[in-house]
C-alpha cells in the first residue's frame, strides 16, 4: 500500500526542531518543535538569521563552516549527530543535538541546509553532575 505523504504535516508533528535556513543563512522554516525548544515563534524566526540561537562566541566558527558548506556542496557533518551549545529566546544556555542534511533545487543547486535538533540540556547536566559526584567520590577514595 502507497501513501502520500503530507511532508508540511509531518514537519509540524515530529517532537525535534526543525529548522531549515537558505544558503545566505537565513531561516526559512521553524516548526511547532522550535518554537517550543527556543522560545521564538515562526513569525520571529522566519527571515531572520540563525545567529537567534547561536552563542555570539561561537558565532565565527559556525559562518566559516557555513559558508564554506555553501561554497563546495559538502559538509563534513552530514551523518554525525553534533552537540553544540545553543541560546533560547531568553538567553538561557542551553545543550542541542542535532543532525544537518543538505538540500538542493530541483536544478542540483545546493539551496539550504536543515537541521533536526533535541534539547539535551536536561541529560548534559545530570551527566556533568554525576562526573563531578564520581569524581567527588574518587577523591575521597584516594585520600
Amino acid at each position: 500500500m502507497t501513501h502520500t505523504i503530507d511532508y508540511e504535516q509531518l514537519v509540524n508533528a515530529i517532537g525535534d526542531a526543525v529548522i531549515v535556513s537558505d544558503a545566505s543563512g537565513a531561516i526559512t522554516l521553524w516548526n511547532p518543535a522550535a518554537e517550543r525548544m527556543f522560545g521564538f515563534t515562526a513569525s520571529e524566526a522566519l527571515g531572520q538569521s540563525l545567529d537567534l540561537i547561536i552563542p555570539e562566541r561561537l558565532r565565527g566558527r559556525h559562518w566559516d563552516g557555513y559558508h564554506k558548506t555553501m561554497a563546495t556542496g559538502e559538509t563534513r557533518y552530514g551523518h554525525d549527530l553534533l552537540k553544540v551549545p545553543a541560546v533560547d529566546k531568553a538567553g538561557r544556555a542551553m545543550s542541542i543535538a542535532f543532525t544537518v542534511a543538505l538540500l538542493h533545487s530541483p536544478q542540483g543547486e545546493l539551496n539550504g541546509i536543515v537541521a533536526i535538533i533535541r534539547d539535551e540540556t536536561a541529560r548534559f547536566q545530570e551527566e556533568r553532575a554525576r562526573r563531578l559526584r564520581i569524581a567527588e567520590l574518587e577523591a575521597k577514595v584516594d585520600a
